[in-house]
């Protein structure tokens, strides 16, 4: 399972920790997130209306597995006004997990996300898909662990530039640990939601994936984002794919497509954002962080094909 590759090491430090996950060494990243982004989420956090950490990893124990009523729609050919277009990254939105003591030391896991077009939503509250190892690593965090005076909580952060917004996360409503996704609420205003796909491309497809920074980039296309951030919808291939096991898939077989490799490597803070189907404008799958696929191959881009978010879903009825 992926979570057996995260070992956090959580230290009580006054910064931002993204994770990455690798096959055979525990890595961790560790950066100092922009001023006014830091200064965003501890101020919001001080101001919590949501529910505290722990209630909403309970939320996370319990609905995993869980297959929520509504049908998702297939769109995997989706009409253009739908289909993502790559001109900005407005429609991703960032998730972070808090952590703060009454001494000011504080833990933060910070992840992408994007919004689900889930029949019968927003009227309690928009569905934003997200990765699940970012909740796993604060989880383990000392600051949740020694039982004193720590005020916690979950974010979406949303917007562009220097215009955002933070809304506290309201519950988690279905997850599968297994493929590190999970599904969480919140009642903020509504957000773009983006096409996804229940059918996996083919090796060599062209894709694009939604990647952030927090240093500002040398190389030109990147674009203010969140709080100081960057972000910028990169251009790749899809690898292959694997299973649970390890071992190669293939796409239009019966093999067990569990993940999916591609290029290039993600950007720490970029798991949970959206890899899309550069043709078709759809989402086909999700960033999850690196893996060391090969001695031969090396490191490569490690993520979940997008098939995997509908078993969050109630099947289709067919008409």
């Amino acid at each position: 399972m992926l979570r057996s590759c995260l070992q956090p090491r959580l230290g009580i430090l006054t910064g931002r920790t993204y994770a990455t996950v690798s096959a055979s060494l525990p890595t961790r990243i560790w950066e100092q997130l922009p001023s006014d982004l830091d200064k965003v989420l501890l101020s919001s956090l001080s101001t919590r209306k949501g529910p505290a950490l722990r209630d909403l990893i309970q939320n996370y124990t319990e609905q995993s597995g869980h297959v929520l009523a509504p049908s998702l729609p297939y769109e995997s050919r989706p009409p253009r006004q739908r289909r993502v277009t790559f001109d900005n990254g407005d429609s991703v939105v960032m998730i972070a997990h808090c952590a703060l003591d009454k001494n000011g030391k504080h833990a933060v896991t910070v992840s992408s996300g994007f919004a689900l077009a889930v029949p019968g939503k927003p009227d309690d509250g928009p569905f934003i898909l997200t990765c699940a190892h970012t909740l796993e690593e604060i989880r383990r965090s000392p600051l949740l662990a020694d039982g004193g005076q720590v005020i916690t909580g979950s974010f979406v952060v949303s917007g562009t530039g220097d215009s955002c917004s933070v809304h506290p996360v309201s519950s988690i409503v279905s997850a599968v640990p297994r493929s590190d996704i999970l599904i969480l609420q919140t009642e903020s205003p509504v957000y773009p939601t983006l096409p996804v796909s229940p059918y996996p491309v083919h090796r060599d497809t062209a894709i694009r994936a939604h990647f952030v920074t927090h240093q500002r980039p040398e190389e030109p296309g990147w674009t203010p984002w969140l709080g100081g951030s960057w972000s910028k919808w990169v251009r790749g291939i899809v690898l292959g794919y694997r299973d649970f096991t390890g071992r190669e898939t293939q796409p239009g077989t019966y093999d067990s497509l569990s993940h999916m490799l591609f290029s290039p490597l993600p950007t720490p803070g970029s798991s949970g954002g959206p890899i899309v189907d550069e043709e078709s404008g759809a989402v086909v799958g999700v960033v999850l962080g690196t893996r060391m696929d090969n001695r031969v191959e090396g490191v490569r881009g490690w993520g979940v094909p997008s098939e995997t978010i509908f078993e969050m879903f109630s099947l289709p009825i067919a008409r």
